[in-house]
């Protein structure tokens, strides 16, 4: 038995045990046990509605709560994320780390100059984020596929000199990671530092329970990200969904990009796997350094002195445009939905077009209000999602936001060749976003995730034809393309409603 099974059955244990001990309480004193219960879900339905969190998820926690007994419980186990002291000790440090640099202030003022709209996006963001911060000095390549990316990253891995930093969601023992271990083993003889962090639970099934003992005996830092053990918590619900190479604190990797081989099609799962990742290379590689220790020290409750892995970071002279790489996570670790904020500003401000790829599409009600009030302006708005699936209940749902989306203007492609799972968004030929936030609850709400903000770069032209690209191989849904028969309608529903607190 896995170690993972194992927990599972201790914590199904555990939570039979609550239940069981609230019951038998219940048969001592029947009347005393009715008063509780009643003031129980009296006051749990009053944390929930004085409770700041999106209206979709208090409707779906307020229906919950009405069930006598089960539905409080259920709330307090799993409703709110609570700190113990250490970790807020750890968020208050983290908060009083400030990042920016001595230049940012300058560029945020020509920002302002140049474009005020673009500089009120910026400005948002780096107010909910106070790691993110605003560069110049950097150059980007976008890849459109996941086997271009590979290539390039390996022969970047081997000129590594001093660090490299791995985080990703999900690695899997094949063509892809062997060939990157094999080059991790030959920079760790040579003196190069290693880090690697993986979702524990994002690896439940690719890697063995031990593999992080099999890597340290290499000389690799490794460490599983928010750990699954024997106990019930919330905390489980906030995985690591991030996906960033950091070289030497200089070139950066990001994207949709997990290590295994089905992301670089070297294995078919899906079609043909469609996804996107960008490179960076220059000043605003410091954010992503830092991003990745900021995950590691809320995971391992140590935190290194910053400075000493971008202290030699050096400015790519000639290269245009602006980044702003950002981190986007689970309230308390981060106060806003800093991912969705970042959608919603450049959809809303958007005047010629706004092209989205996402794998899911189950987005609450003001982003969708957002998405149709760009189109009904006269915005050229396209969201394209795969064909084929990664898992047929989440395209029953994504399919089911089709159509109110189109009835006020908005196109939906679906990529016929297989499955996408790019995370990109584009507008006006000005902004772009490439990261690992899909268009779901899960990225938006739940997860740590992260992305790029690009403005007037040069890769933006390279994003652009990538879209154009997609569209001539996907089929635009049109009214009464996608039938549903009554029971898909009403399980689609049923997801839907529970959608905010998967």
């Amino acid at each position: 038995m896995s170690k993972y099974g194992f927990s599972l059955i201790i914590m199904i244990l555990e939570l039979g045990f609550v239940f069981g001990l609230f019951f038998y309480l219940g048969q001592v004193n029947q009347d005393l046990w009715i008063v509780f219960v009643f003031i129980l879900t009296v006051a749990t339905i009053f944390s929930i509605v004085n409770r700041s969190m999106t209206p979709e998820s208090k409707v779906t926690w307020l229906l919950i709560a009405f069930v006598p007994v089960v539905g409080s419980l259920i709330y307090l186990m799993f409703g709110e994320r609570r700190l113990s002291k250490k970790e807020m000790k750890q968020l208050e440090k983290m908060d009083s780390m400030k990042f920016r640099e001595d230049n940012s202030y300058e560029l945020r003022l020509r920002l302002k100059e140049q474009d005020k709209s673009v500089y009120g996006i910026i400005k948002s963001l780096l107010s909910m984020d106070h790691n993110a911060d605003i560069y110049d000095g950097t150059s980007s390549r976008y890849f459109a596929l996941g086997e271009d990316m590979y290539e390039a990253l390996l022969a970047d891995l081997k000129t590594a000199q001093k660090f490299i930093f791995l985080e990703y969601y999900i690695i899997e023992e094949g063509k892809m990671w062997n060939s990157i271990l094999a080059i991790l083993k030959e920079k760790v003889a040579q003196g190069v530092e290693v880090k690697l962090l993986y979702d524990d639970i994002g690896c439940m099934a690719t890697l063995p329970g031990n593999y992080t003992r099999k890597l340290q005996a290499l000389g690799i830092d490794a460490h599983k990200f928010n750990k699954v053990i024997p106990r019930m918590t919330v905390a489980y619900n906030n995985r690591d969904h991030r996906k960033i190479l950091v070289i030497d604190g200089q070139i950066a990797y990001t994207g949709g990009i997990n290590l295994a081989d089905e992301y670089i099609n070297h294995i078919q799962r899906f079609g043909h796997w469609k996804d996107g990742g960008v490179r960076l290379n220059g000043r605003a590689v410091k954010a992503f350094t830092r991003l990745f220790l900021m995950n590691w020290y809320i995971n391992q409750g140590e935190i290194s002195d910053f400075d000493q892995y971008h202290l030699d970071n050096m400015a790519v002279e000639g290269a245009g445009g602006l980044y702003v790489p950002y981190g986007s996570g689970p309230k308390p670790m981060y106060k806003a939905q800093v991912g969705k904020n970042v959608y919603q500003n450049i959809i809303s401000q958007a005047t010629d077009y706004v092209y989205i790829t996402t794998p899911y599409l189950i987005i609450g009600y003001d982003l969708t209000e957002d998405i149709k009030n760009a189109a009904m302006r006269g915005v050229d708005v396209r969201i394209l999602t795969p064909f084929i699936p990664d898992k047929r209940l989440i395209q029953l749902v994504t399919r089911g936001a089709y159509r109110d989306l189109m009835e006020a203007g908005v196109k939906i492609y679906e990529y016929q060749p297989g499955f996408v799972h790019s995370k990109n968004l584009i507008a006006d030929d000005e902004l772009a976003v490439v990261g690992t936030i899909n268009f779901d609850y899960r990225s938006l709400v739940h997860h740590y995730e992260n992305a790029v903000l690009m403005y007037q770069t040069p890769s933006l032209k390279e994003i652009k034809e990538d879209f154009e690209a997609m569209f001539r191989v996907s089929q635009e849904i049109h009214e009464g393309a996608i039938k549903n028969t009554w029971y898909q309608r009403l399980l689609k529903e049923i997801v839907q409603l529970f959608a905010p607190m998967l």
